[in-house]
C-alpha cells in the first residue's frame, strides 16, 4: 500500500486539520469531527449531513453558502456517531430547525434518529430526508432496501438553496424529499478501494472483470462481467436506471462522478457516451456535472446519478452556491 498517510490509525484527525488550515472560512470541531461554517445565519435553516470518511468531498466539501451548514465525519467508511450530529445541530442551529439528510446505510438511519430525538429534546426543531436512489440493488450488505449515493449531493445543493433563500423547514424538507424520490444512481468499480487500516483492497477484483452496480462502500454490485468498451458500459449504467424510473417529458439533471481514482479524462469520456444515449432516448440533459464529486477512496470507476427535475428544482440548483467542491454565482 502507497498512500500519502502519517499513520492508517490518523489519517480522519490529519485530514480534518488539512481543511482547517486550507479553508480558514469553515470552523473545524476536532473533538466532534464537524466541520460548519464558521458563523450562523439566523433565521435559516440548517442543512447537516455526514457519513464515513472516503467519500470526499461528500460531506465536508460541500459545506458553505448555499449548500451544508455542517458535515460529520465519521471514520473511514464509518458513521459518525449521534453525539456528533448533535452537536453539529447545536452548533449551526439559527432557530428555524434543521434538516438532516442521510444517505441509505443502517448505522447512518440509525444515528441521525437518534441524534434528532436528542436534538428535539433540547429545543431544535428536526425533519429528516433519506436518499436511497442506488438503481443497483434492492437489499445490500450495510442496508435494508436501496443504497444512498449520488443523489446526495443534488439533495444538498437543491435543499440548500431553498435554505439559504430563506424558506421554512417545511418547505426546504419537502423540496429535499422530491429531489431524493426523483433521482436514481447506478455505480461501476474497475479496481478495489485500499482502506488505510486494511492496508489492501476490501475485495478481489481480477484485472480483466469489472464489478457492475458496485456500492461505495465496495459492497457487491449485480454482477462481475468482462472489461469493456465505456460505451458499453455506459449503455448498462445509462439503462438500468432509465428502466427504473422516467426521465422523459422533463429536464434532468446529469452528474457523473469518479470514484476516486478515475482520470478527469476518462471521466468525461464517459460522459460524452452517457450524454449520446440520453439523447437518443429522449431525455433533455438541462445541467450537467462532471468530476469526483462521492468516491470511494482510490476506487477505479464511476457514478451515474439522472435527476428527474423541475423549473424550481433548476432554479435552486442554478443559485450561488461556494463551498470547497462546488462553486458558481459568488
Amino acid at each position: 500500500m502507497k498512500k500519502l498517510i502519517n499513520a492508517p490509525s490518523a489519517v480522519l484527525a490529519d485530514a480534518l486539520k488539512g481543511v482547517a488550515a486550507a479553508h480558514p472560512d469553515l470552523a473545524v470541531d476536532f473533538d466532534n469531527r464537524v466541520v460548519s461554517r464558521a458563523s450562523a445565519k439566523q433565521g435559516k435553516v440548517a442543512l447537516i449531513s455526514g457519513g464515513g470518511s472516503g467519500h470526499e468531498p461528500l460531506h465536508s466539501g460541500f459545506v458553505g453558502l448555499g449548500m451544508l451548514d455542517a458535515a460529520c465525519a465519521g471514520e473511514i467508511f464509518t458513521s459518525p456517531t449521534p453525539d456528533q450530529m448533535l452537536a453539529a445541530a447545536t452548533t449551526v442551529s439559527a432557530g428555524a430547525g434543521v434538516l438532516y439528510i442521510v444517505k441509505n446505510y443502517t448505522g447512518d438511519v440509525l444515528n441521525f434518529e437518534m441524534a434528532a430525538e436528542l436534538a428535539e429534546a433540547e429545543g431544535i426543531p428536526v425533519k429528516t430526508v433519506l436518499v436511497a436512489d442506488d438503481v443497483a440493488v434492492e437489499d445490500s450488505t450495510w442496508t435494508a432496501g436501496r443504497r444512498g449515493v449520488g443523489t446526495t449531493v443534488l439533495v444538498e445543493k437543491i435543499a440548500g438553496a431553498a435554505a439559504e433563500a430563506g424558506d421554512d423547514l417545511e418547505a426546504v424538507h419537502a423540496i429535499a424529499t422530491r429531489v431524493a424520490e426523483n433521482g436514481r444512481s447506478m455505480g461501476v468499480a474497475l479496481t478495489s478501494a485500499t482502506l488505510p487500516a486494511v492496508g489492501k483492497p476490501s475485495f478481489d477484483l481480477p484485472e480483466d472483470e469489472i464489478e457492475m452496480g458496485v456500492g461505495i462502500h465496495g459492497e457487491p454490485g449485480r454482477k462481475r462481467v468482462p472489461l469493456r468498451p465505456a460505451a458499453e458500459i455506459a449503455e448498462e449504467l445509462v439503462s438500468s436506471i432509465l428502466a427504473d424510473h422516467d426521465f422523459t417529458g422533463a429536464p434532468v439533471i446529469a452528474m457523473l462522478s469518479g470514484l476516486g481514482g478515475t482520470p478527469l479524462i476518462e471521466l468525461y469520456a464517459m460522459y460524452g457516451d452517457v450524454a449520446a444515449l440520453l439523447e437518443q432516448r429522449g431525455v433533455t440533459v438541462a445541467r450537467s456535472l462532471v468530476g469526483d464529486y462521492i468516491t470511494s477512496l482510490d476506487m477505479a470507476g464511476c457514478s451515474l446519478t439522472l435527476l428527474r427535475a423541475d423549473e424550481e428544482m433548476l432554479r435552486l440548483w442554478d443559485a450561488p452556491v461556494g463551498t470547497a467542491a462546488l462553486r458558481w454565482g459568488v
